[in-house]
């Protein structure tokens, strides 16, 4: 039978004495090991197959091991891509992480009064689901307005230069008649994206519709056939998100116009189905996965009582394919 490997042959093979090994497992690391050190004992931990004593390490610490991340919809693709980020980073740090959507401010708050998580993720929140939570939580939002929350970490995209670079590609492709189909709900997400379209499409002729985004594709597809109806109708649209957009290809299809042929789209998010629908759709990649780790990575040094520094807005991409054409 095969011996369970230990933090001795963890330090043996990372090069580093044992006691460096318990600080990085029990999460008591703070300054005094670098995030090299830290990585080599992972990488090492990995190889080995080694898996610390979790539940007493957590209850040395005063802690449940389980962190929640609240999200608007469970259904939402963009949310899979930020939760596979957050699960990446818990298993680094020994945390299980529990999901939970259909949360407002009160039930928010009452998660973490009961004290059964270490700490809170609050993704994308609208302005309903926005309270105070008691003052010794640690939480972290993504997606979020940092004005909503002074002294509270937040983690953004950088989603106003998304927004503008899909206007910019569709009047770089000489389309002068935009349609813009944006969501009718009071996130700040929308609010940043909606902006930076008001912004980026002065000069132009543009025509647009809110859009529920909780009715999903077919409500998408309703507001399309509108959008597109008549007289002065866009030769291309931006769309506050994918689903909107694959609701868009039928209302196309419907209508007998052809993409990218008579009208160009371009979505926002890059979830899977982005690139299955036909043509594939270009698209404003948002890193979801990035969000969930840098957000889990900033939750941790909370619960180390350190100070995380500030992260900047990350980085979001055009992705070109099939679905714009020039005008």
């Amino acid at each position: 039978m095969r011996r369970r490997p230990t933090g001795r042959d963890v330090a043996r093979l990372a090069g580093v004495s044992q006691a460096t090994v318990s600080l990085v497992f029990s999460g008591s690391a703070g300054h005094r090991v670098s995030e090299a050190t830290r990585e080599r004992i992972r990488a090492a931990a990995r190889e080995l197959g080694y898996r610390p004593q979790a539940a007493g390490r957590q209850l040395r610490l005063g802690r449940s091991g389980m962190v929640l991340l609240a999200v608007p919809n469970l259904l939402g693709p963009f949310f899979g891509r930020v939760l596979t980020g957050v699960h990446e980073e818990a298993a680094r740090h020994g945390l299980a992480v529990v999901v939970s959507s259909g949360w407002d401010a009160a039930t928010l708050a009452e998660a973490a009064a009961a004290g059964r998580f270490d700490g809170l993720l609050v993704c994308s929140p609208d302005d309903r689901q926005l309270g105070e939570l008691p003052a010794d939580t640690a939480a972290v939002f993504l997606d979020a307005d940092p004005a909503d929350r002074p002294g509270r970490p937040t983690v953004e995209l950088d989603l106003a230069a998304g927004m503008r670079a899909a206007v910019d590609h569709l009047a770089g492709l000489g389309h002068r008649r935009i349609g813009y189909l944006r969501s009718a709900h009071s996130a700040y997400t929308f609010r940043v994206r909606q902006a930076a379209f008001a912004a980026a499409s002065v000069g132009l002729e543009v025509r647009e519709l809110a859009v529920s985004l909780n009715e999903g594709s077919r409500e998408a597809e309703r507001a399309a056939r509108e959008l597109l109806a008549g007289p002065g109708r866009p030769g291309a649209v931006v769309c506050d998100d994918d689903v909107v957009a694959s609701g868009l290809y039928r209302a196309a299809a419907e209508l007998g116009l052809r993409i990218p042929h008579d009208l160009s789209v371009v979505g926002m998010d890059n979830i899977p189905v982005a690139e299955l629908l036909s043509p594939p759709l270009t698209t404003v990649d948002l890193p979801g996965e990035r969000l969930g780790r840098a957000g889990l990575a900033t939750l941790t040094a909370l619960l180390d009582g350190e100070l995380p520094p500030p992260v900047a807005p990350l980085a979001t991409t055009l992705v070109v394919r099939g679905s714009t054409a020039t005008a």
